[in-house]
């Protein structure tokens, strides 16, 4: 959102700022397939570890760019520090999701439901949490302005840095075996699926998220920066509270099975609200409160759909394995966060905030087309094995 914001102001146009985060998005895309492999070798401990060290690095140096440099040295810039984030979030992201495997007890009677319920939880919590750093961000760059809050942030994550080295353990996610880097792309039929999902998905959100909806609110609807960021802040801790509370509106799931129902009905229900929100938008119907109320109804189903993935990705996987597919299927949401960002500024400079939504609705498509032809188990083990 600093970033956002700020280099708005400065005068970039809407690709242009889709452009700040291209690299982001693809160092995403690499650093999950590869980092689940470093962390299949070395343990999530290291990739978690090196993940905030890197962005702390970002921060710092995102911190000494100046307005008075030109756009390509600004933008040229930017990037590079935006790929070092890029890094460091999915290394932080993946680490983490890994461990949950690790940590909920394989004997357990109720397993299914108790991986569930805790991946919800970790998986909401982070959502709520980056609602609260949309908020921070337009209300710091309002108030202390685009270098001191990067300060501050660097600072804050050098302390969870300290902590985090003192409380882990060191050998989470390390496998028995070598692995060959030729088994970083999924042999599981059920996970490539899964994977391709999750690209329209995440697709299909950010190409109005990321710089459609911010810039709209900003220029059409005249909002300060604290009320964008607040509003966006609003958005994506609700979507996280919902994703935590899944196993409630969810019908708890006791299978792989159940888990597939519950993913199949929850994106046909996304697809339908995507739909009418382009529709009415398209048709002018009452845009603010179309553009209000319907994001919102988008970010509950939305966020289902994608606690019901987060929890089929570790039903699919053994531990052995679970670093490199959860780092396939992360890659595949980076790629799905790729497309979206270029095609929200390209879709909102030729066709404004309807082009952007008819877009998602596309994406949301063939995110249901890929998840109805998934299966209710998967062979991934015994792939790997053999």
């Amino acid at each position: 959102m600093l970033v956002l914001l700020h280099f708005h102001r400065l005068g970039f146009s809407t690709v242009n700022l889709a452009f700040l985060f291209l690299l982001y998005e693809f160092c995403g895309i690499v650093t999950n397939l590869v980092g689940g492999w470093i962390a299949s070798q070395l343990g999530l401990r290291f990739t978690l570890f090196s993940g905030l060290f890197l962005q702390i690095l970002s921060l710092t140096m995102l911190s000494f760019s100046r307005p008075e440099w030109s756009l390509v040295v600004s933008v040229c810039y930017v990037m590079a520090s935006q790929a070092l984030s890029g890094i460091a979030k999915d290394l932080t992201k993946m680490s983490s999701k890994s461990a949950v495997k690790l940590l909920v007890n394989p004997d357990s009677e109720n397993q299914q439901s108790t991986l569930f319920r805790w991946v919800a939880v970790l998986t909401g919590s982070k959502n709520a949490l980056k609602g609260v750093g949309f908020f921070m961000g337009g209300f710091m760059l309002g108030s202390l302005g685009f270098r001191n809050s990067l300060l501050l942030m660097a600072g804050a994550l050098l302390i969870v840095l300290v902590l985090s080295l003192a409380l882990l353990k060191s050998d989470m996610g390390k496998t028995k075996a070598k692995i060959k880097f030729s088994q970083l792309f999924s042999k599981s039929r059920s996970i490539n699926l899964l994977s391709l999902a999750r690209v329209f998905l995440f697709g299909s959100r950010d190409v109005w998220f990321v710089v459609g909806l911010p810039i709209f609110l900003s220029t059409q609807l005249q909002w300060s920066f604290a009320a964008v960021g607040g509003f966006m802040a609003l958005w994506v801790i609700g979507y996280g509270f919902v994703q935590a509370f899944a196993p409630g509106i969810v019908r708890r799931q006791r299978s792989t099975s159940d888990g597939m129902r519950a993913a199949r009905f929850w994106i046909v229900a996304l697809l339908c609200v995507s739909f009418a929100m382009a529709l009415a938008i398209e048709l002018d119907f009452h845009p603010r409160i179309t553009v209000l109320i319907g994001l919102a109804v988008f970010g509950v189903v939305f966020a289902l759909n994608s606690s019901i993935h987060s929890y089929l990705i570790l039903a699919y996987t053994d531990e052995e394995n679970v670093a490199l597919n959860v780092g396939f299927y992360y890659m595949a949401n980076a790629c799905g966060r790729l497309a979206g960002t270029l095609l929200s500024g390209v879709s909102y400079l030729f066709g404004g905030l309807p082009a952007c939504l008819w877009t998602s609705t596309a994406m949301v498509l063939l995110a249901a087309l890929s998840t109805l032809a998934m299966t209710s188990t998967s062979t991934s083990a015994v792939e790997y094995a053999a």
